[in-house]
């Protein structure tokens, strides 16, 4: 128990110097021209400002804050600050103004052919009374989670809802028709004092839904507001429980039986578009063109320490330097001297210490790596991220025991209130890897936190992996995946097409995503990526770690570190054969 106290303690202490304010800057455009008189708050804090002719502002604000942008014509923007948050240069759109009582038919009809067909694999889309809803896309609230996240033998409907969902209250002996006998009907209350109603596959019910079998649910959804449930009139005063289950679910598949998926269309053909590392490199900084050029090790060492007069003060020159000599030269001595002398440039920002421990991860020296991790996790003990980093890490220094701790430590936390609960795509990503944990390695002995229960899942899934990791989390980016017939799908990670999204990355602290590699095709798939920009003039470092036979006991794991500093172009990051191997392009 007092181990338990000192670590929530410590946990509070940390999180309390969390919110020093400081000057942030930045300018504002519509993605070409500067844009004046935009309207920049603190929410709830009374603080403001406004962006001048030349579309620059700034602002005083703490980490945590969250700034909201607003101009005419355009759509207004919320960001939150972080830690490391100094410069936000912000592109605004033009508000799309919806017109009243005007139907689109064909194009409603095309969206809602096209949820259906993403239905499979996209985890944030549910199929409601009046079409399909993807949660990504709402002007409100939706908290979903699907079928993963029920422990097998789970059976109690009823401590689903009141279990995982925050705010949710079940009571007995109240309903729609107002009844007082205790224990004869139950209710579940989402907001206010009036019950809400269930979607089940598209069928509405007021009554609690005592016939649901938990294992035949594939996924919930929670809509408390009134704007979300305005479509089910008054009846859903209350809320809406949005049920599909596995049953009542009926997914598009082509004649081979298998899911449709939108990367199969006839008009998504891939046209060999990316650009080469090479032809990426011509945009590099020209100390590193430099750097490449060197014939020897001498002549490279003469050329960092020339420019090193100009560009010590900046961390992405050490980063790219001890790549350089590292990987280059072999000169690992010569490297880590690089990054020992410019280290404080690092320290005290979790964003550098990412990148540095990518480098280090990429080159297996998982000691370096952890070193930095665990730095940036006493930074940044509220992120989600920092939990996940960390016990992966443990985990490469076969540190096994301290990795499954930290996983249930953060279990505890979520469990205790300390941490709030998500249902978001984290949740279900660090619930993976700590089942795989659990089930490849040795953790017999391991105790986990009091109440704290470790359930041992069955993974379903024993092909291709792809885990994708971010040092900063204002980076935007589209990633374009191309299957081996050459068909390709973009999930577009940027405020515009996704802000809902970012929004819970930054509200929960979190920046990766994973990706399940789709068996039925044999052969090479290759993953591009445009880079938009992070908000600011400095690189943003991507990390992927391909799995190949995941949860097997012949699991192993390929890490490959990419700098994205070229904006708007479509680049080629690298192939994966499935079984194989990662080979860059």
């Amino acid at each position: 128990m007092k181990k338990h106290y000192s670590f929530i303690a410590s946990f509070f202490m940390i999180f309390s110097g969390f919110a020093t304010e400081r000057l942030i800057s930045g300018k504002v455009t519509n993605g070409e021209n500067p844009i004046s008189n935009v309207k920049v708050q603190v929410v709830n804090q009374g603080i403001s400002s406004s962006s001048n002719v030349d579309g620059a502002y700034q602002i005083v604000a703490s980490a945590g804050d969250m700034l909201f942008y607003n101009a005419e014509g355009m759509e207004p923007l919320q960001i939150r600050v972080e830690d490391v948050t100094r410069v936000l240069n912000v592109v605004m759109f033009p508000k799309v103004e919806k017109l009243e009582n005007v139907t689109v038919t064909r194009n409603r009809r095309s969206s809602q052919k096209e949820l259906e067909m993403d239905y499979h694999y996209n985890p944030n889309i549910i199929r409601t009374a009046f079409g399909y809803l993807d949660k990504t896309k709402t002007s409100y609230s939706v908290r979903m989670m699907d079928a993963d996240d029920f422990l097998p033998g789970e059976y109690n409907f009823e401590n689903v809802l009141r279990g995982r969902f925050a705010g949710v209250r079940v009571s007995r002996g109240i309903g729609f028709g107002g009844g007082n006998t205790v224990g004869s009907t139950r209710a579940v209350f989402l907001r206010s004092g009036w019950p809400a109603v269930f979607d089940i596959d598209g069928q509405v019910f007021t009554d609690f839904p005592d016939f649901i079998d938990v294992q035949n649910i594939d996924r919930i959804a929670i809509i408390p507001s009134a704007i979300g449930t305005v479509r089910y009139g008054n009846l859903a005063k209350g809320g809406v429980v949005i049920i599909n289950t596995k049953t009542g679910t009926i997914i598009p598949k082509d004649k081979n039986g298998l899911y449709l998926d939108r990367m199969r269309l006839r008009n998504n053909n891939y046209d060999g578009n990316a650009l080469s590392k090479e032809r990426v490199m011509k945009n590099a900084p020209a100390y590193l063109k430099e750097l490449q050029e060197s014939r020897s090790f001498e002549d490279a060492k003469a050329s960092f320490e020339m420019h090193s007069k100009r560009y010590s003060s900046s961390p992405y020159f050490l980063l790219d330097s001890y790549q350089y000599f590292y990987e280059k030269w072999k000169q690992k001595d010569y490297a880590d001297d690089i990054v020992k002398k410019g280290y404080g440039l690092f320290k005290e920002n979790a964003v550098l210490l990412k990148a540095l421990a990518y480098m280090y991860e990429s080159h297996e020296r998982y000691d370096m790596a952890h070193k930095a991790f665990r730095r940036a996790f006493i930074l940044r003990p509220q992120y989600r991220q920092s939990y996940l980093d960390l016990a992966k890490s443990n985990r490469n220094l076969q540190n096994t025991k301290r990795a499954a701790v930290l996983y249930a430590r953060y279990f505890y936390l979520l469990d205790e209130g300390i941490m709030e609960a998500d249902t978001s795509s984290f949740s279900r990503i660090i619930s993976r890897e700590f089942n795989n944990l659990l089930s490849l390695e040795k953790t017999d002995m391991i105790k986990s936190p009091a109440n704290m229960k470790m359930e041992l899942e069955e993974e379903d899934f024993d092909s291709t992996r792809l885990m994708l990791e971010w040092n900063d989390s204002e980076a935007e980016f589209e990633l374009q995946f191309v299957n081996p017939d050459n068909q390709y799908y973009t999930w577009k990670h940027s405020l515009k097409e996704n802000a809902n999204t970012i929004r819970q990355e930054k509200d929960f602290g979190y920046s990766c995503a994973e990706y399940l590699i789709d068996d039925s095709f044999s052969g090479n798939w290759k993953v591009n990526i445009k880079y938009l920009g992070n908000k600011s003039l400095t690189p943003t470092y991507l990390k992927a770690i391909v799995y190949h036979d995941y949860g097997s006991k012949s699991q192993r794991k390929e890490v490959k570190v990419f700098k994205l500093g070229t904006k708007n172009v479509n680049q080629a990051l690298f192939r994966i054969n499935q079984g194989s191997s990662i080979s860059l392009n």
